[in-house]
């Protein structure tokens, strides 16, 4: 297959769109019905795939553009799909349709291609058409020499809205350009051909990138692009999060905007829509402007509910795809190169790695926000974030208080005596809750069993909730796999709640070691058994 095919389901039904919606299929061929008798809805509807490449062609004829650029500019935007834009960070308008039309360049295209905003939004043709007219206008602007493919550049580049130079030449060279020169064919799900753009010689007339740029501190493979949209995360903050997100637009777009100080947004890293290239724009270890949102732990399955109230950026690492929120779906290589990433995320800020510890910007902030959207392959990607790292939920074993949350062949939990009562009552544990046990001159613990096939020296983190009728002096024991007590830690459980506290650095030997929880302690008080982690 070329390495530029994408069999793209909405292309069937693309013409379709404005009058069936998203969700309806285009026929594969007109019914008999004479022209007179159908409405313009029904019009619309009855096209076949063929004639979306032909709406390329001749709005290029009406206007004057080459057709095999707009249909360059619109893969480079859309990968020739029909999107219907959301915000997704404020300053820039929502993009529409298979050029991706925004804010006033809408208004102006569809006024220069007399037709309406709602059909340049909505209709595939009309959307072509107010793109066309309005590169034409630019081409006129800026005294384009019509026949010459390569002229067009800067044209296309202020139709883009980038202001970013090195960006608009990334866009321009990387992007449309590129495509030209290599070709792309989009076909429906039966076969059909729904439009292509043959590869051809086309040398853009603009300026080179001209910049060579280091490579990121965090992550190897990414470019470092540094956004002054940042500031420093809450002291003592642990990373527990990776927030995915779509741009709203292309690679080029996206980071440029995020590294503009005026748009006072920003992500820790921007994927590109083939998975080729990767920015990182903000430090793991730094706090990123990339979710409007206090965290609230019931979108999010009830898990880190002592977080509730801050701010998501506190804690979170966010990562953007070049993309929409309603395209059908996303590149391969751009899943596959994001999942690096966040393994990679995940093992350095000691992060599990499952749906609610790798979570959608629209999980977080449901109000205003639906990216990645309903077609981002999570199950898929989270098994390949699993994958790269070697496999299971994190690079760490934490056992949870509750069984069903564990991988009982690397760890469990074991409950010792009837004292101990499963609870919620106090936000801010881990999973899904935690025992709780009254102080007592008996032992009777919860047992933190973990599996290590071979001996390691390993850090010892613990969970609990807090409250003031906690112990102060709660005793966590550390045993290797032969039995032997390698330390016991007495912990202030009034205070540090909500997050992983380091108990200490031991080694371990190989096979079944464990961390006890016991009640054995002064009297009067609650010990809280919810999670431990092994690092």
């Amino acid at each position: 297959m070329h390495p530029f095919r994408k069999p793209l389901a909405t292309l069937a039904a693309a013409l379709a769109l404005a009058a069936c919606g998203p969700q309806e299929p285009a026929p594969t061929q007109t019914p008999a019905v004479t022209e007179d008798s159908r409405t313009p809805a029904q019009r619309e509807a009855e096209r076949t795939p063929y004639e979306l490449d032909e709406a390329f062609a001749k709005a290029g004829k009406d206007f004057g553009v080459p057709a095999d650029l707009l249909k360059a500019i619109s893969y480079t935007e859309t990968r020739w799909e029909m999107v219907r834009g959301e915000v997704e960070f404020e300053g820039m308008p929502a993009a529409y349709g298979l050029m991706a039309l925004r804010g006033e360049k809408l208004s102006e295209g569809a006024r220069l291609a007399g037709v309406s905003e709602e059909a340049a939004r909505t209709q595939p043709e009309a959307n072509i058409r107010a793109a066309a007219a309005l590169l034409s206008s630019y081409a006129n602007e800026l005294k384009v020499d019509r026949a010459d493919v390569g002229a067009w550049a800067p044209a296309a580049a202020k139709l883009s809205g980038i202001d970013n130079s090195e960006a608009q030449a990334q866009y321009i060279h990387q992007g449309v350009y590129d495509i030209m020169r290599k070709g792309a064919v989009a076909q429906t799900p039966a076969g059909d051909l729904a439009v292509s753009l043959m590869p051809g010689k086309a040398q853009a007339k603009f300026p080179s990138p001209g910049v060579v740029r280091s490579m990121s501190a965090d992550y190897t493979p990414a470019i470092w692009r540094p956004s002054p949209n940042f500031n420093a995360r809450p002291a003592g903050t642990d990373v527990s999060l990776v927030v995915i997100h779509t741009c709203e637009g292309s690679y080029s777009s996206c980071w440029s905007w995020l590294v503009n100080t005026a748009s006072g947004v920003s992500a820790h890293y921007v994927v590109n829509e083939s998975g080729s290239e990767i920015s990182q724009l903000v430090l793991e270890s730094n706090r990123g402007w990339h979710i409007g949102a206090t965290y609230d732990c019931s979108l999010n399955g009830s898990v880190m509910c002592g977080l509730n109230g801050t701010s998501s950026n506190n804690f979170s690492v966010g990562i953007e795809h070049g993309g929409f929120a309603s395209q059908t779906t996303f590149p391969a290589g751009q899943i596959d190169a994001s999942a690096k990433l966040t393994c990679d995320i995940t093992q350095s800020q000691g992060i599990v790695r499952d749906s609610y510890h790798i979570v959608a910007h629209g999980r977080l902030q449901p109000a205003t926000r639906t990216d990645p959207g309903p077609n981002w392959p999570w199950s898929t990607y989270i098994s390949k974030v699993q994958s790269y790292c070697g496999g299971g939920s994190t690079g760490s074993i934490i056992i949870d208080s509750n069984q069903a949350n564990n991988d009982t062949a690397k760890g469990y939990v074991e409950v010792t005596g009837s004292s101990w009562v499963s609870s919620t009552n106090v936000g801010g544990y881990y999973g899904s809750g935690y025992y709780a046990s009254p102080t007592a001159a008996v032992s009777e613990p919860v047992t933190f069993w973990f599996y290590l096939p071979a001996a390691a020296t390993k850090t010892v983190d613990a969970w609990w909730t807090s409250a003031t009728d906690r112990s102060t002096t709660a005793p966590f024991i550390v045993y290797n796999a032969s039995g032997t007590k390698l330390a016991t830690v007495n912990v202030n459980q009034q205070a540090n709640g909500g997050k992983w506290n380091t108990l200490g650095t031991y080694s371990f030997t190989a096979g079944w070691n464990k961390v006890q929880l016991s009640r054995w302690t002064t009297t009067g008080f609650q010990v809280i058994a919810d999670a431990v982690q092994v690092r």
